[in-house]
């Protein structure tokens, strides 16, 4: 399996990017935390220090199996200031590749690149007028759309990491490692 980058910015949602990492890791799934900064170590919204396994100056986005981006302010607008990142995703999304975000990220980064036109989506309740385009949907934390998926916010955080694993190794892989954090099918809500 290819290797899949997620993206830290000063800034960025704890819950959403920690939650996703480890949730893609126990689906023995590589990913990488990725620094749009020149430092490792980046800070979060709040104020949890992470150190990035990579810069983005160091790491060829071309061939990802994943690029996602978690929300959280300022980190999104600080995803969306990153050209180097903004140009992956447009590139990884125009070759049919797979784009996540989450929180704010479908809006302030995805929306404005016109990643999410004609798509369902989903983003942080507030933000829709980012969504360029897109059908926004309001019933449910996370919506898959072709090879882009988006959640709502921290509390999707699960959810939204689950349907990533679904659509990569299979609804099968998901539910087991779902089980394994005790969120049991019946009693918790899956969107793959």
């Amino acid at each position: 399996m290819k290797q899949s980058y997620l993206f830290l910015a000063d800034g960025f949602e704890e819950i959403e990017a920690l939650t996703t990492v480890d949730v893609m890791r126990r689906a023995g799934m590589p990913v990488v935390t990725v620094s749009i900064t020149s430092s490792a170590m980046v800070t979060g919204a709040h104020q949890v220090a992470v150190k990035a396994d990579a810069l983005i100056a160091d790491v060829d986005l071309g061939h990802a199996e994943w690029l996602i981006c978690p929300g959280g302010m300022p980190g999104a607008s600080n995803l969306a200031a990153c050209e180097p990142l903004n140009q992956a995703l447009k590139a990884q999304a125009q070759a049919g590749g797979k784009v996540a975000a989450i929180c704010a990220s479908p809006a302030v980064v995805l929306g404005p690149l016109g990643l999410l036109e004609g798509r369902e989506a989903v983003c942080y309740p507030g933000m829709e007028a980012g969504m360029k385009g897109a059908r926004v949907e309001y019933s449910k934390p996370v919506a898959i759309d072709g090879n882009i998926i988006t959640g709502n916010g921290p509390s999707a955080a699960n959810p939204f990491a689950l349907a990533i694993v679904a659509h990569s190794v299979g609804e099968d892989v998901a539910r087991r490692v779902a089980e394994g954090m005790l969120l049991y099918e019946g009693h918790y809500e899956f969107y793959f």
